[in-house]
């Protein structure tokens, strides 16, 4: 049995994890959803699983997973082909009792005792023709950057086409403020920094960290921004970020960092991140709510009103698609311009404020199209007649 902190962290879910756990299983069906059909199957790789359910008796990265393979198995006769690795022998243990459960139910689980990079080549050979989900979520660094580069961008199927690889990872805020102090540090280690090198694809993060330069405010999200540039540019997919912290006010732990090549994935993802965010709120409140000695709720005082923050994309994101039209002169449909169309708005309110913004776009005479009817996504924007 587990003992310390990592039983500590099995206990029950924190904070962090309700908004990691929540756009997982948001995020997930849809890319079943989306891709399975191509073949009846899809790849699933959890790298660092865990022990797949929390004693509070709420599912783990893992069992989440399960669950949605379980419930596509017998929906959509689609099938999960699913990799949970783990190096401790304890939660092994206990993960392999709950994957048990679902291999009665038809799941294909398969639990492997080591390390990730050890599993990877054995995943991407059963990934051949196939779409692949990755989920990268380890307690510090991860891969190297290479073996992820290398792993995204590896072709498994005939020439001129490409299967769909998505991946959702953990990059360790923690790590870059910890392993940056040790960077500035006279007495830092060098061997830790050449660690780090290989987490980041390089040493260019250390210029953020010099000795001889003052402090800059913020430094770690510039790292995490620049981390998740590198990536798009060496993979040509698009990347997003989502900061996840404790409460409001504290520095990120981590940041999810989501990569897709497609504009569906961009989609699903932005709209998964803000009921993922809805989630987190709901459950610091309650958190707040049953401490004893709070006076007050810090969440109350501080969440921001859905609806208000609905209200204010709203005419934005319009504003966003009256300058669509007024470039292109011809219509577009909005899941061509998920970026643009969101602005500063993506992964904060969900799709129907796009449907929103369509049909007040429409009430101010600036385009022909009502924003009725059809898929949110594929509503196509017409100039006015």
């Amino acid at each position: 049995m587990a003992t310390g902190t990592d039983r500590d962290y099995w206990a029950s879910q924190a904070l962090p994890s309700v908004l990691k756990h929540k756009l997982l299983g948001q995020y997930i069906p849809r890319f079943g959803g989306m891709t399975g059909s191509r073949g009846g199957k899809v790849v699933y790789l959890d790298g660092y699983a865990g022990e797949g359910r929390y004693e509070s008796g709420d599912a783990g990265s893992a069992e989440l997973a399960m669950q949605v393979a379980a419930h596509h198995l017998e929906k959509n006769a689609l099938l999960w082909n699913c990799f949970f690795v783990e190096q401790k022998p304890d939660s092994v243990a206990r993960l392999e009792q709950v994957a048990a459960d679902y291999r009665a139910k038809g799941v294909d689980a398969r639990v492997h005792h080591g390390d990730v990079d050890g599993v990877l080549d054995e995943v991407l050979r059963a990934a051949g023709g196939l779409p692949l989900f990755l989920f990268l979520d380890p307690c510090g660094l991860g891969l190297p950057f290479d073996r992820i580069v290398e792993t995204l961008n590896q072709r498994r199927s005939a020439p001129g086409r490409w299967q769909p690889t998505e991946f959702l990872m953990n990059f360790s805020m923690d790590a870059v403020r910890r392993l940056g102090g040790n960077a500035r540090s006279v007495r830092g280690l060098e061997r830790s920094s050449e660690t780090f090198d290989k987490a980041c694809g390089g040493p260019w993060w250390r210029e953020h960290f010099r000795p001889d330069q003052p402090a800059v405010a913020n430094v770690d999200e510039v790292v995490a921004a620049q981390y998740a540039q590198r990536l798009r540019e060496k993979t040509g997919m698009f990347v997003h970020s989502v900061p996840v912290i404790r409460k409001p006010g504290q520095k990120a732990v981590y940041h999810l960092v989501f990569g897709t090549r497609s504009e569906h994935g961009l989609w699903f993802f932005g709209d998964a991140a803000a009921r993922a965010r809805d989630a987190w709120w709901e459950k610091l409140e309650i958190k707040e709510e049953r401490e004893e000695d709070a006076l007050f709720s810090v969440a109350s005082v501080v969440r921001p009103d859905p609806q208000e923050v609905t209200d204010a994309a709203v005419p934005a994101m319009a504003d966003n698609m009256a300058r669509i039209l007024d470039r292109q002169k011809r219509p577009f449909k909005l899941l061509n311009h998920t970026l643009e169309v969101f602005g500063d708005y993506f992964g904060q309110v969900t799709e129907p404020a796009a449907r929103k913004a369509v049909k007040l776009l429409h009430s101010n005479g600036l385009t022909a199209s009502t924003g009725v009817g059809g898929r949110t996504h594929e509503l196509i924007v017409e100039p006015p007649r």
